[in-house]
Parts: structure tokens; C-alpha cells; sequence
């Protein structure tokens, strides 16, 4: 179970990385819901616990802001030491000159795109429902003694699909661009006449230059020299009697005449002894 655990929360980091770009140290935004967790569950310290959770190199910042301080503190003596730990965090600064709730509080510094790569720490099920419409919101909540994190929702995934379509399709206005450059060159070409016509470039390959598009590819396959010789069949041998012929310049074919070695005493000898 802990493997299947830590494969999930690495694919949603790997996600959130890729399409809305979380980057190391992250930077998450902890609630009063969940510091009090931490404390009941005795989830200590909080900064290794959370490094741990999102498989980070580097210990992530952990933050709160001063509504939601002031809510813990409104809660009283059961939220004592909850108040007080979460007083140890940075506290980053949220345009409220009256204190608000900290659902209102973190919906605001969230905003509608989430420009600081926040991670988000909360309890609160209404919170976390308000959080997936939100795209690029990655959410952290605990469950007894155990962190996990959200699996991206339909809603972020949707908008991080065509957040990656817009980029690779061509818009209206980078079309209309190309037009007027490619309307440009023409009247150019005609006021310059004959040499101007060997500048001219039709809006095909203005688009295709824009778009890094090439006509033939740059790389080249090795065609084959020649047959492999491990898959050539053999020549097939000639008879002996045939291999000894010679033609001769009249056409004739002669038998070759075979030189035997005449082997000294000293050969003989070494043949008999070997046998």
C-alpha cells in the first residue's frame, strides 16, 4: 500500500510540474484545520512530514496568512496550541484590511490561476470542493496519521489539455501576422521588379518557417552498399577433374600437371616415428 501511496502523490506532482509548472522549493499554504491534524495526529515536524509527502529534495516553505491566524485564535483554549504553532509559520501577506474567514482567505490569495504554485493544506471538505474547479491547485489533506494528496480533478485536467492544444495550433492573429508579411513581400517583389520576383515567397512556406516545418527531413538513412555476405548463398564447388583443366589459347583445355614434393630421409623418418 505504501508504494501504490507514493506512485499516485509522484504522478500528481509530476502533473502539477509539467502542465501548470511547479518547481522546487514548493510553497505550501497550511490552514488552521490542518495544523490542529498535524498536532492531534502528532504529524512532527510538519516541514519533514510535507518533504516527505511530495518527495522533495528540499524542505517546502510552509505558509499561513493573518485571517487565518485570527480564526484559530477566536477558537479558543481547545485551538490554544494550534494558534501557537501556526504563529512559527510565514505569514504572507493578503490584501484584507478587516479580517475575514479562511475559506475567503485562501480563495483570495489562490486567485483564479494560482500564480504562486501554492500547495494547499486544509481539512475542510467545502474548501477542497471550491479548490478543484480552480485549475492548478494541488490539494494536501491527512486521513488519521497518513498525508496524501488529490488526484488532479476532471476540471484541471480538461483545462490542462487545452491549455497544450492553444499552444501547439496557430491562433487567429499569429495567421493574420503571417498574411501581411507574405502581402508585404509581394508588393516589394513589384516595385522591385525582376529581382524582387526571386524574393518573393508564397504564405505556404511563410507558415512553414513559422511553424519550424522542413520540406525534406534532415536526416538521411545508409542505404546498403552491397548484399550482406552472411546471407549470400555459396558458390557452388567445382569437381576436382574440372578445378585441374586449363584452357589454353586455342580454346583446348589441358589437364594441369600436380607437382608432388619429394620428402627427404629426414620427413620419412618423422612420418615413420609418428606412426
Amino acid at each position: 500500500m505504501r508504494v501504490k501511496k507514493r506512485s499516485k502523490n509522484r504522478k500528481a506532482i509530476k502533473f502539477y510540474a509539467t502542465c501548470f509548472g511547479f518547481r522546487e522549493p514548493y510553497k505550501v499554504l497550511i490552514d488552521g484545520t490542518f495544523v490542529h491534524h498535524l498536532l492531534t495526529q502528532r504529524l512532527l515536524p510538519a516541514d519533514e512530514a510535507l518533504r516527505d509527502l511530495l518527495s522533495a529534495s528540499r524542505t517546502p516553505a510552509l505558509f499561513t496568512s493573518k485571517c487565518i491566524n485570527a480564526e484559530l485564535r477566536r477558537l479558543g483554549k481547545s485551538h490554544a496550541e494550534s494558534f501557537d504553532n501556526a504563529q512559527l509559520l510565514t505569514t504572507t501577506k493578503c490584501e484584507h484590511d478587516k479580517v475575514v474567514s479562511a475559506v475567503n482567505c485562501v480563495m483570495s490569495l489562490i486567485g483564479d490561476k494560482n500564480p504562486e504554485h501554492f500547495f494547499v493544506a486544509t481539512q475542510d471538505p467545502g474548501l477542497r470542493e471550491k479548490l478543484r474547479e480552480i485549475p492548478g491547485v494541488p490539494v494536501i489533506y491527512g486521513l488519521k496519521n497518513s498525508l496524501f494528496i488529490e488526484q488532479p480533478s476532471v476540471q484541471q485536467r480538461k483545462f490542462a489539455q487545452l491549455d497544450e492544444e492553444k499552444r501547439l495550433n496557430m491562433d487567429i492573429s499569429e495567421y493574420k501576422k503571417l498574411l501581411k508579411a507574405a502581402s508585404e513581400g509581394k508588393t516589394a517583389a513589384s516595385e522591385n521588379g525582376s529581382d524582387g520576383e526571386q524574393h518573393e515567397r508564397p504564405i505556404s512556406s511563410l507558415v512553414k518557417n513559422a511553424l519550424g516545418v522542413t520540406d525534406k527531413s534532415k536526416f538521411k538513412r545508409n542505404k546498403a552498399k552491397g548484399p550482406n555476405p552472411l546471407s549470400c548463398k555459396k558458390k557452388p564447388k567445382l569437381p576436382t577433374a574440372i578445378q585441374n583443366q586449363v584452357v589454353t589459347a586455342d580454346g583446348e583445355a589441358k589437364r594441369k600437371r600436380v607437382r608432388k614434393r619429394k620428402r627427404g630421409k629426414k620427413d620419412n623418418k618423422q612420418l615413420e616415428s609418428a606412426n
